[in-house]
């Protein structure tokens, strides 16, 4: 026999679902308000020194005096930033694991066959932080002085002349032969493994063409042991501002930047995703920190996750026709 209250479990059963419910968004916004609890790791897939790892650090001593818990560098370089990006994408989902991804990230899904990782999967966008432009270059022994004359000198000699590059698909490789293939030219790959080997031999004229960062370049540009043809961002650098962009070089639209960001694993929650923003474009304002980065060549690019999203998509795109036309493969 039927209990006469029997007719009111679905409406009890409703009522329990309706707490639980409310009792996980008071959860979740409580874990926004406290977060963060405990340190926070930024795995970095860079070994420690570079100019990239010396902005996230300071960056990341910022976000550490404003939230009130550390932001620790976790260095995990190796296999073109892949291992990093492995350990990252197997992180937790709690805010606590954050990745610093860059360039090389959007190269790799077409220049490597098989990825412990997705970059489109596998990690949520927090924000871009920073780019910064390469700069072509050549050994003053030779005789152009402009990208015009540069293309010209080429053209005249298909496959006579060698450039260099950090490494085989690195992006600095990549962005020559972007070149390559817009001004119609031929020249000879000879990858080295990082700059620290590969600017002496453009010094030497060795290797008498190089594309690579702007920082480690300046110096050799200001002294006349190179020549600076161009640069290869949208618009002009500061710390070479008489150099101008391959762009307005008669090659409309060309850019090729190194970049970084944060991202965190997928899932993370989108409240804590707002709050790291949010910290983030605060603390890339500060004075010091807008110095220090463009005192080293970088061009801060702070945005939401949804304009980190479309330009990872972007240059995940432009990479992978740059791969299919150059040939280049790792493994």
């Amino acid at each position: 026999m039927r209990s006469l209250t029997d007719g009111c479990l679905p409406i009890c059963r409703l009522k329990n679902i309706g707490m639980a419910l409310a009792l996980l968004l008071v959860t979740a916004q409580s874990f926004a308000q406290v977060y963060p609890s405990r340190p926070v790791r930024i795995i970095v897939a860079q070994a420690p020194g570079g100019a990239s790892d010396q902005l996230i650090r300071a960056l990341a001593q910022k976000l550490t005096d404003s939230l009130g818990q550390q932001f620790l560098i976790e260095n995990r370089p190796g296999a073109g930033g892949n291992i990093g990006a492995e350990i990252a994408a197997k992180a937790s989902t709690d805010g606590y694991s954050l990745f610093m991804v860059s360039a090389p990230h959007a190269v790799a899904p077409s220049l490597y066959r098989k990825l412990g990782y997705d970059l489109a999967a596998d990690f949520t966008p927090i924000t871009l932080i920073a780019s910064e432009a390469l700069c072509a270059t050549v050994h003053p022994s030779l005789p152009a002085k402009s990208v015009s004359e540069f293309v010209a000198f080429l053209k005249k000699r298909p496959g006579q002349v060698s450039y260099g590059s950090t490494g085989n698909g690195a992006v600095n490789h990549l962005a020559t032969e972007l070149f390559k293939t817009r001004a119609g030219v031929d020249m000879v790959h000879v990858p080295y493994k990082g700059s620290a080997f590969a600017i002496p031999d453009a010094i030497s004229g060795l290797v008498p063409v190089l594309f690579a960062n702007v920082t480690p370049l300046r110096p050799h540009i200001q002294s006349g042991r190179l020549r600076a043809l161009a640069v290869t961002s949208r618009d002009r650098v500061r710390s070479l501002p008489e150099v101008p962009t391959i762009a307005e070089s008669g090659y409309p639209g060309y850019e090729a930047i190194n970049w970084f960001g944060l991202v965190t694993p997928t899932r993370t929650p989108d409240d804590v995703i707002r709050k790291l923003n949010a910290s983030i474009k605060q603390a890339a304002a500060l004075p010091d920190i807008r110095t220090q980065y463009e005192s080293s060549g970088a061009n801060q690019m702070i945005g939401t996750p949804e304009d980190m999203r479309v330009f990872l998509q972007s240059e995940t795109s432009k990479w992978a026709a740059v791969v299919k036309t150059s040939g280049a493969r790792i493994d």
